[in-house]
């Protein structure tokens, strides 16, 4: 950018920072669209505890006292 050095000291700080601003703004806008967008971390969660179900309730009901 032959138009870039002949840009005062601060002027060129400005565009620096602003453009690193847009960058910084743009990441993370994206990453919230991403975490957003999808559940699959809600989705194992939900498998997992209802697993977590099955199996409490399996083990429940063959370990019944009496029940010899």
């Amino acid at each position: 950018m032959a138009g870039f050095g002949s840009l005062a000291p601060k002027t060129k700080n400005v565009v620096v920072a602003g453009g690193l601003t847009g960058f910084v703004f743009g990441v993370y806008y994206y990453t919230m669209w991403a975490v957003g967008s999808t559940d699959e971390l809600q989705v194992t969660i939900d498998k997992f505890e209802d697993l977590k179900k099955k199996e409490e309730a399996a083990s429940a009901s063959s370990s019944t006292p009496g029940s010899s």
